[in-house]
């Protein structure tokens, strides 16, 4: 199955969620593409819930169905902590959401171009893989042809604060993954319980 890449406002709407974390999407119209616009969302069946909770995770972080769920059973087999908890930590360490989250990009879907593009460098190394997961103590840098590109400089001038769990050098373009992040410092928007409960029906 591959990654969806049909226009995200729509999938933002019928899921009523902001994907972009911008909250453009869904500020006009706060409702369910479709013709019959205010009125088009039903009520949800058990399974229609831990269906849509999954589908905001997944489409969140741009996955396509055999990424996600095979990430979520590597998260499975951690000896600590909680399956649903370790999976979102998972999704977080992947490359191209930590270039997101140093302010490289403006979203996760450009952040993703950025990376498969090559201008990405890890310890110093380029990675051209989104999946790719950063362990703490890592440097992410941008490439040094790729710094005078304004898409990177603005994006990173603009953003005003970071997660507690990175550090970014504005200056040099260059930013470190301090630790792993807690679950009060991840996405309030999700209920990763229920995923839990999707998967294990």
């Amino acid at each position: 199955m591959s990654r969806y890449t049909g226009p995200s406002w729509k999938v933002s709407r019928r899921l009523g969620i902001s994907l972009s974390g911008t909250g453009k999407e869904i500020e006009r119209r706060p409702y369910a593409p479709g013709p019959h616009g205010p009125n088009s969302r039903k009520k949800l069946t058990e399974y229609g819930i831990q269906l849509q909770e999954k589908q905001k995770l997944r489409h969140m972080f741009g996955l396509n169905e055999r990424q996600f769920s095979n990430l979520f059973l590597k998260a499975g087999k951690f000896k600590e902590g909680k399956h649903g908890e370790n999976f979102m930590i998972l999704l977080e360490q992947r490359l191209d959401n930590v270039v997101y989250r140093l302010g490289l990009a403006t979203t996760r879907r450009q952040s993703r171009q950025l990376v498969n593009h090559g201008h990405i460098l890890v310890d110093g190394k380029r990675v051209d893989i989104p999946s790719y997961s950063v362990s703490v103590g890592q440097v992410i840098t941008v490439r040094e042809k790729s710094k005078n590109m304004e898409i990177i400089k603005s994006a990173a001038e603009s953003l005003f604060g970071r997660p507690e769990y990175v550090t970014f050098d504005v200056e040099k373009l260059e930013g470190s993954y301090n630790r792993l992040p807690l679950r009060d410092e991840l996405s309030a928007e999700i209920d990763e319980t229920i995923i839990v409960e999707y998967y294990s029906r």
